[in-house]
């Protein structure tokens, strides 16, 4: 065992942390990670945490400081992480703190260099620069004036621009939402369980103290562009409970009283502690794992810094200006924005992430229903587009938005109510080239380096350079949903034969 886990476990037992004979806390070239040293059944509690001993704007010292100058949420928390590690060993939380990485390796903590080199073409590469930039302004914002204004004396040192940098990642990548009351904080032992998807062992959960009632909450972020909100200065209270994907208290039901852990007793239902339970069994000698959400490998390495292979969850955005400047090189400016407009009329929109409307693309390269309609609407001989152009399409029902589109089409009443039919009376040859033709141009983004480059120098990175790693897996991810992308739309497509029949 190394010298910082004995500090730690000596540091939690002080605290009130209790865990499980049933866990082990190991630490190897990976890092720290929580084992299974028998065999753990759903239901078992296999640790409680005092919500005392996370660290919080509100059990901090620089408390009246932060409150003073109104930080809340992710900003406030960092604000008081930096101040506790400037305290060194006369901090409350020494001993949990100096078994933390100084920073966690996500790419906001990056060389902007390293940024465009290794993250070009990706979803994150425009968004990693940007926030670079508003995580800049938030420490001279927010954190450079609580020098000055505070009312009490604050070293400079320990809130340095660096300083700031470090405890964001930390924040960013560690926290956990706990209560009204403490808001954002840093909940010991249960941040050293690691993410893997699909294979949840622990729920977080805390007996709620203001409600008779528990509800489980599970906080999964989706956000297609992946950005981090990095000027929010509120207060908790004007927070959502969703942000920064940070892995959520589960506020409610206990899965029952099976444990091993020696008071168990006194913390029953106790609002001040919280609560490790299994949600699905271990067996002995494996890793038990947390989930952080439903996440790609997008959002994996902006918020934790590292990615998965072969995750279900990846995503491809095509950017709804992408669209449009394609389509305006097809026909014109004027052409494209007219028609942009009657799919507007039709009630439909892509996904939007702050100023950036986009598209989906599944990881089986699925296109985004809505998208399929637009270049449906592209393509629409003129005489269609003016037909519908002269009516009041918008009904808020996908299902009965095509059914227009093609009984004015066809000059017939048609009725439309499968997804999976209308995805393939949209699937024209001319929709399907556009798909390829969309692809093509997102595919260039990633620069003169083929898939077959990229997949060749995944296999040979993890050991020599963890940053290339993760960043070659969200590279090859992405550019392998493209890829299907083509596939799907160059496929035959399978639909029964329908009889259009003019009206007459």
């Amino acid at each position: 065992m190394t010298r910082r886990l004995r500090a730690l476990k000596r540091w939690m037992a002080s605290q009130g942390i209790d865990h499980s004979d049933g866990l082990e806390i190991r630490e190897d070239d990976a890092g720290i990670r929580v084992m299974a040293t028998r065999d753990l059944g759903e239901g078992e509690v296999v640790a409680r945490i005092p919500k005392s001993a996370c660290l919080t704007v509100k059990t901090s010292g620089a408390r009246e400081a932060i409150e003073e100058a109104g930080l809340g949420g992710p900003l406030g928390l960092a604000a008081a992480v930096m101040y506790e590690r400037g305290l060194g060993e006369g901090s409350a939380w020494a001993g949990y703190l100096q078994a933390l990485p100084g920073r966690e390796a996500v790419p906001v903590t990056w060389e902007v260099g390293e940024i465009d080199e290794f993250l070009v073409g990706t979803e994150l590469h425009k968004t990693m620069k940007e926030d670079k930039a508003l995580i800049y302004e938030d420490w001279k914002e927010c954190i450079l004036p609580l020098l000055s204004s505070g009312p009490q004396k604050l070293k400079p040192k320990s809130f340095g621009y660096d300083q700031y940098v470090a405890a964001k990642s930390l924040v960013t990548s560690r926290s956990f939402e706990i209560d009204d009351y403490h808001g954002f904080g840093m909940v010991p032992l249960a941040d050293l369980f690691n993410h893997k998807t699909g294979a949840e062992n622990v729920h977080f959960t805390s007996v709620s103290s203001d409600s008779g009632s528990d509800n489980d909450q599970n906080i999964e972020n989706q956000n297609g562009h992946y950005y981090d909100d990095y000027s929010d200065n509120l207060s908790t209270e004007d927070l959502p409970s969703e942000i920064n994907g940070s892995p959520t208290v589960f506020t409610g039901e206990t899965y029952g009283n099976g444990n091993n852990m020696e008071h168990a007793s006194s913390s029953e239902d106790d609002p001040s502690v919280l609560e490790m339970i299994i949600v699905k069994g271990v067996k002995s000698g494996d890793e038990v794992f947390n989930t952080y959400g439903a996440m790609g490998n997008a959002a994996l390495l902006h918020r934790y810094g590292f990615t998965e292979l072969d995750n279900s969850f990846d995503i491809v955005n095509i950017d709804l200006k992408l669209v449009i400047d394609w389509s305006s090189s097809q026909f014109s400016s004027r052409y494209t924005r007219a028609r942009v407009s009657l799919w507007r009329r039709f009630d439909c929109s892509g996904c939007v992430s702050q100023n950036c409307e986009y598209f989906e693309i599944s990881s089986e390269g699925e296109p985004q229903l809505e998208l399929l309609i637009l270049l449906y609407v592209i393509f629409l001989p003129d005489g269609v587009y003016h037909k519908l152009n002269q009516m009041v399409p918008s009904s808020g029902d996908i299902c009965k938005t095509i059914s227009t589109i093609f009984s004015v089409k066809h000059n017939t009443s048609i009725s439309l109510e499968d997804l999976d039919t209308i995805k393939d009376c949209l699937l024209i040859d001319k929709v399907c080239r556009g798909l390829v033709s969309l692809a093509e141009i997102r595919e260039s983004y990633y620069g003169k380096c083929s898939l077959d480059d990229d997949e060749k120098k995944l296999m040979n990175s993890y050991k020599s350079h963890k940053k290339l790693y993760h960043s070659l897996v969200l590279r090859v991810s992405e550019r392998r949903i493209l890829k299907k992308l083509k596939t799907y739309a160059s496929r035959p497509i399978k639909v029964k034969k329908r009889t259009f029949m003019k009206r007459r």
